[in-house]
């Protein structure tokens, strides 16, 4: 019962089972009822032409009759004597006696109707009600009861044979004010034979169609898995051989299997675009890392073996610059990791002039266009956005040659924060290259001004992690235009 196909296909059998069993009980409870109700009438039918005759007085000897061995009769008096039954019934049950020959009358009751029993003789007790006996009112003389008859199930045996019956029992009143019952059977064999070929044919065809449900689910099920095998062993064959650039085999259908397959195979791309990006970046900052080390060792050596030659200022920049690099990489390994900015509300315009008048070594100062109205306020962290700003000036002052300026303006529920140069610019088609880990265009791959290429990264990715984006386009001044869009809080 491990297998998808066992249980897909034990669950359609039971299910399939359990309703055609419920089908076949309603079926055959349905049936049966309705061929007991004909019988029922057939024997209804019986009885009132018998109780038909008495009404109008024929002799018991008289009487006619259906044939015995489908219709047999009793004829029973208000005492349940029998005072008459069809020909050759030898024994009867179901009707309330089980008597198959009349009964001898005593003497004093072979006036039928006299005594004073507290019924007069019209069929109505002293108050003129009509008598209560099972139910039904007595018939009025020389009448039948035309209320529905009491039925009942028995059994009768009529020239030897036995069989099951369904007896109807209808009074009449002589005109003398004897009240009879008729008892008059149908017989059953035809319902009974009808519900047992339906039963016997429910019974061997059940388990047929069952095997058959059950082999045609599995088949089905295994033919729909299929795809599922072949992308299982593939994914095995991934993880052994570590090849991300492999990909499952999708199927050309365009049900649920084939969307998985496709999604498998966007999951596999993105797993490898990460590794990949993840191998670079190792590879990037170990040679970002080893040009600063072996500058410091050269400088140090140099100085351990010369000390009047130990360039100090040298060595305090490549320190400084290796800070830098470590800070920059401990930060894109968080990010990375997921996590996420702390949510305080800040003034995105006091933080631009915090950061701008922190900036007093820049070689070009920095304008500042922020409007008095205010309203800049943003939900996020205050050292991580003071790190994108500073990182977009940065990057304005390594390329500006006489201006670089930042404003702030609101625009569609946000905060946008513009800083513009008036250097080269951007070429159109380098404006998302950019925003790569450790890309520097060619004119700023020196060591004094390129820096690492980490800046642009880290401030594109903040601001992701803000809900905000980062893009740059050209400057009026002919230089380059970042801007940062951030939501306002609230």
């Amino acid at each position: 019962m491990r297998s998808v196909r066992a249980r897909a296909a034990l669950g359609a059998t039971v299910v399939v089972a359990v309703a055609l069993v419920g089908a076949g009980l309603a079926v055959l409870l349905v049936l049966r009822a309705n061929l007991t109700d004909q019988a029922g009438l057939q024997a209804e039918v019986a009885a009132r032409e018998v109780a038909g005759q008495l009404a109008l007085d024929v002799p018991y000897d008289r009487l006619e009759m259906r044939e015995e061995e489908d219709h047999p009769v009793q004829v029973t008096d208000e005492d349940g004597r029998v005072v008459a039954v069809s020909k050759d019934l030898e024994a009867i049950s179901g009707t309330g006696t089980d008597q198959v020959g009349p009964a001898p009358s005593p003497a004093a009751e072979s006036s039928t109707g006299s005594g004073d029993d507290g019924s007069d003789d019209d069929g109505r007790d002293d108050n003129g009600r009509d008598d209560d006996n099972g139910g039904h009112g007595i018939p009025g003389r020389g009448e039948v009861d035309s209320g529905d008859p009491d039925f009942s199930n028995g059994t009768a045996t009529v020239d030897g044979d036995t069989a099951d019956y369904r007896f109807a029992s209808v009074r009449a009143t002589t005109s003398a004010g004897e009240t009879l019952t008729v008892h008059a059977g149908a017989p059953l064999a035809a319902e009974q034979e009808a519900v047992g070929t339906v039963r016997g044919a429910m019974l061997i065809g059940l388990p047929v169609l069952l095997l058959v449900v059950a082999g045609v689910t599995w088949l089905v099920t295994r033919r729909a898995l299929r795809p599922v095998e072949g992308i299982r062993r593939e994914m095995a064959a991934i993880t052994a051989s570590e090849d991300l650039s492999r990909r499952v085999p999708e199927p050309g259908s365009r049900d649920e299997i084939a969307r998985l397959a496709r999604t498998t195979n966007e999951t596999l791309t993105a797993l490898e675009a990460s590794v990949d990006r993840q191998r670079r970046f190792v590879a990037d900052a170990s040679h970002e890392l080893r040009s600063p080390i072996a500058s410091l060792r050269t400088q140090l050596e140099v100085g351990a073996a010369h000390p009047e030659l130990l360039d100090v200022p040298g060595a305090v920049a490549d320190t400084v610059r290796l800070q830098a690099l470590a800070a920059d990489l401990l930060l894109l390994a968080r990010l990375d990791a997921g996590e996420r900015p702390g949510r305080t509300t800040l003034d995105l315009g006091a933080l631009v002039h915090e950061e701008v008048s922190q900036r007093t070594g820049d070689r070009i100062p920095v304008e500042v266009s922020v409007p008095d109205s205010g309203g800049f306020e943003v939900a996020g962290s205050r050292g991580q956005l003071a790190r994108v700003i500073g990182n977009l000036l940065d990057n304005a002052e390594r390329h500006a040659e006489r201006a670089v300026a930042v404003s702030l303006r609101a625009e569609r529920g946000g905060v946008v924060v513009a800083v513009t140069d008036d250097g080269t610019g951007v070429p159109p088609d380098q404006r998302e290259r950019i925003f790569e880990r450790f890309v520097r265009l060619d004119d700023a791959r020196t060591r004094d001004e390129g820096g690492a290429g980490l800046g642009l990264a880290i401030a594109r990715d903040v601001a992701a992690r803000h809900g905000g984006r980062l893009t740059v386009d050209g400057a009026p001044e002919g230089g380059a235009r970042f801007e940062l869009w951030l939501p306002s809080a609230g």
